[in-house]
């Protein structure tokens, strides 16, 4: 096998913020190729966020964002096990990260699928119950199209389920557990509120999303 250079070690690093010998070790096992080897790390980052997600998760910090010229604001809740943890540089720029994410989802609103109080979820199935196009469709047709609906629905509600803004091949939740597989500790985000500069009085949107994604890019 050639000998993975310190450059390609390093590449991986910058793309996945895995440990350099995590690195290394995801190179070898996949003949050098970056690709393989970022799948390789992702799939080991799931793994370990799976087996530390029942650990409590009581320290951590609560981050803030204030977008460019104060039309929004966010405050987040990201936990971890530990203060020592919770004072990681890495901890600190995922935590950062998420709220600026948050920023740039307008219609998110919860923190996971499993969060959407059921009464919302039942109120959407009605709708599109309802709804012209399905008129005709046999019964369990019109279920299976209603279904999937519903499930697209809801993960648009989802912070957890969005594309991370940063890199779009992965999600929020896939980010968490990259960082989860970094620090070898149980990380979730709990709770976030997000505040928009007159918020309910009728005005022109302005595209929020590409904003902060831009001044992300930047950073």
């Amino acid at each position: 096998m050639a000998e993975i250079s310190a450059k390609l070690v390093k590449e991986l690093r910058e793309k996945t913020g895995a440990g350099m010998m995590d690195c290394k070790k995801a190179l070898k096992e996949n003949g050098g190729d970056l690709t393989k080897a970022t799948e390789w790390l992702r799939q080991k980052g799931i793994t370990s966020a799976e087996k530390k997600a029942g650990r409590v998760a009581a320290e951590g910090i609560v981050e803030s964002y204030i977008h460019t010229g104060g039309r929004v604001g966010v405050l987040v809740e990201v936990n971890c096990e530990t203060d020592f943890v919770a004072r990681r540089e890495e901890f600190k720029t995922l935590a950062r990260n998420i709220a600026m994410q948050i920023a740039a989802c307008p219609n998110v609103e919860y923190v996971k699928v499993e969060d959407i109080p059921k009464e919302l979820a039942s109120k959407e199935t009605e709708i599109e119950m309802g709804r012209d196009d399905l008129g005709k469709k046999p019964d369990n047709i019109k279920e299976k199209i209603v279904q999937g609906r519903i499930e697209k629905r809801l993960k648009e509600l989802s912070l957890m389920d969005q594309p991370y803004i940063k890199d779009q091949s992965i999600s929020v939740e896939e980010l968490v557990k990259q960082t989860v597989a970094q620090l070898g500790e149980n990380i979730q985000v709990r709770r976030f509120s997000r505040f928009v500069l007159g918020e309910g009085i009728e005005k022109e949107e302005s595209n929020f999303a590409e904003e902060v994604a831009a001044q992300m890019g930047s950073k």
